[in-house]
């Protein structure tokens, strides 16, 4: 008897969430660069391909969430209110994560143990800035897209950037909050309120544009 498409694709999820888990069990007990994909492939209890049929690089493992994270970013501008501008759309979508307690914007000892997995890995570090690009081309597109302009638009281009550069200081300076204080609501406060101001100066910035 063959399984049915749906029945694949739910045990195709649970494999990949059994590897996911192990793999982050392993990087933050032992550091990710002290991890073998073999050893990740034993404790999921499948075999080498298998892992890699789901993660083609190891650090895919540990950015297990990106894709869902980029999802997020793009349904936001795509679906947004057309009497809201594309700036004031992700400033929303900040305070919405938060609200909804969404893993990107967590702030918690487990999250502080995936802040120094990536501090102490030259690996991790490389692909945090390479993932901080993509993201900052995929909002790139995604505003042009909503305001009717080319993917080229220096506007767009700007805004972007400028974007990603509000978000990354909020989350870092928010996880340095709930690192001293170990308090997460204060944490959270720190990086809505970065996510704030640094909307106000994107505003500022891209006044007269259809992003602002």
């Amino acid at each position: 008897m063959s399984t049915s498409p749906d029945r694949r694709s739910r045990k195709r999820l649970v494999t990949r969430q059994s590897i996911s888990d192990a793999a982050t069990r392993l990087f933050l007990e032992r550091g990710f660069d002290q991890v073998t994909v073999d050893e990740i492939a034993a404790a999921a209890d499948v075999g080498r391909m298998t892992v890699f049929n789901h993660f083609p690089r190891k650090e895919d493992m540990f950015f297990d969430r990106d894709e869902e994270g980029r999802e997020v970013l793009r349904n936001a501008l795509r679906q947004r209110d057309a009497r809201v501008t594309p700036i004031e759309t992700l400033r929303l979508l900040a305070h919405r994560l938060v609200a909804e307690q969404r893993p990107y914007v967590e702030f918690s000892a487990l999250s502080q143990g995936f802040v120094q997995t990536i501090a102490d890995s030259e690996t991790l570090k490389a692909r945090a800035r390479a993932i901080r690009d993509e993201l900052a081309q995929l909002v790139t597109l995604a505003l042009a897209e909503c305001a009717g302009r080319e993917a080229s638009d220096p506007d767009a281009h700007l805004a972007a950037g400028l974007l990603l550069a509000t978000w990354s200081v909020a989350f870092l300076q928010a996880h340095r909050t709930f690192d001293q204080k170990q308090d997460a609501e204060a944490a959270k406060a720190v990086f809505l309120a970065l996510v704030d101001k640094g909307s106000m100066a994107l505003k500022a910035a891209m006044a007269g544009t259809p992003y602002a």
